[in-house]
């Protein structure tokens, strides 16, 4: 890290006219989302009253989106990304909008919920490697360190505020009008995508075939070291995550701390998360996957102490350092990706970023019970822990991951911000 950004600085790129525009459609789409995932919960709960059917809801939203990234990433990378994510939006809006008028009519099945929901998640395969890659089109490169800061920050914030709101609207109004809420937000969202305007690149030479781009996307990524290599070490990080955090933290934590002090702890995380966020408004970010994998290791730490030792004050202190470590990686990967791969090309590297780090996550939610069981929790807790910190520093043995650096930024670009988002160098 190096040289300070002043505060205007960092608030320069809510002065881009495209940016300020996505930024707001960003935040209203992510507060009803923060919402809706409550809702949705209290919804199927009170038709089914079933963890079971729970669990078919959240599947059939998540199957279908892992089957059609790379696809997602095709359709990003072919046509223009801000219509991609305003079409996503209102057919968002849609699907949620029918299963809101299903719960709030008391007509609701639970096949219906589960078709509704395989929809939603085909609609956010293909949003996703969009609203992921479109940032380079919004901001010059000398700006996508607080572009990047300041969506962090409103995403974290949210995270603490939108499942609270999402639950007083459910006690108050119901699960069905707090789902309309939601399907409010995503039509929002597309209406303020409309003034967003970015100019087209060059498409002289002509599509090729869907099958030839996934061919092409996968080529850039195994032709890629650093790329491959933190998504090969991210699908063994997750799924460790998932299993350790996820599935054996709430049981040992029911036995020791209890569930609302497990409740302080997941807080502690989303709070470190948002204040790294603040920092990295402030402070730029140099060598970003060499400090990245460094400060995601620090994730490992929650799941030492839950196995040695859990004590309330440990565990919030370990997981506000885990929430800040996570926030220094995720804001080094996007710098990574943004200034490094040619934006015709981001949306498919993307995609193979998303499936690569999603794919094994089953495999820790389904495992890590078992194991617990076998082997003991807190054994398994420390194991998972140590093992975690084992593949950061795995993955850094890469020296293409270590010396990989900020890219400088065009000085044509930095002399004239009033036309970012316009034109970038493809390299």
């Amino acid at each position: 890290m190096s040289t300070r950004m002043t505060w205007a600085d960092a608030a320069k790129p809510l002065r881009e006219r495209n940016f300020a525009w996505y930024f707001a459609s960003r935040f209203v789409n992510t507060l009803g989302n923060m919402m809706a995932s409550i809702a949705l919960t209290f919804a199927v709960l009170d038709i089914t009253d079933s963890a079971a059917a729970l669990g078919q809801v959240l599947a059939a939203h998540t199957i279908p989106m892992i089957v059609l990234l790379l696809w997602g990433g095709v359709i990003s990378d072919r046509f223009p990304r801000e219509i991609v994510i305003q079409i996503s939006n209102v057919a968002s809006a849609i699907t949620q909008g029918l299963i809101a008028f299903l719960v709030i009519t008391g007509s609701a099945e639970l096949w219906m919920l589960i078709a509704l929901s395989v929809a939603h998640g085909a609609v956010s395969a293909i949003s996703m490697p969009a609203m992921a890659s479109v940032l380079p089109q919004l901001v010059a490169r000398a700006q996508l360190q607080p572009a990047n800061a300041l969506m962090s920050l409103t995403r974290n914030g949210l995270t603490v505020l939108g499942p609270t709101l999402g639950a007083l609207l459910v006690v108050t109004v119901g699960a069905g009008w707090a789902l309309a809420i939601d399907a409010a937000t995503w039509l929002i969202a597309a209406l303020l995508l409309i003034p967003v305007k970015i100019p087209r690149a060059d498409k002289s030479e002509g599509h090729k075939s869907t099958v030839a781009e996934l061919r092409e996307g996968w080529s850039f990524f195994i032709g890629t070291t650093w790329l491959w290599a933190v998504v090969l070490g991210f699908g063994f990080l997750n799924m460790i995550h998932n299993g350790a955090l996820l599935v054996l933290g709430p049981v040992v934590a029911e036995d020791t701390i209890g569930r609302q002090c497990w409740g302080y702890v997941l807080s502690a995380e989303a709070l470190g998360l948002l204040a790294m966020a603040v920092v990295l408004l402030r402070v730029p970010l140099k060598r970003p996957l060499f400090w990245g994998m460094i400060a995601v290791a620090f994730a490992s730490v929650p799941m030492v102490v839950l196995g040695v030792d859990p004590h309330l004050l440990a565990l919030v202190a370990a997981a506000f350092v885990a929430g800040a470590g996570l926030e220094v990686f995720s804001m080094g990967w996007n710098l990574a990706m943004q200034e490094n791969i040619d934006e015709r090309m981001l949306s498919r590297a993307y995609s193979y970023d998303a499936l690569g780090s999603f794919v094994a996550m089953p495999i820790g939610q389904l495992a890590w019970g078992p194991l617990g069981a076998a082997f003991g929790n807190s054994r398994v807790l420390v194991i998972s822990g140590v093992a975690y910190a084992a593949i950061c520093l795995l993955v850094l043995t890469s020296r293409s991951v270590r010396d990989l650096p900020r890219r400088a930024a065009d000085p044509v670009l930095s002399e004239t911000s009033s036309h970012i988002g316009s034109t970038h160098d493809h390299s």
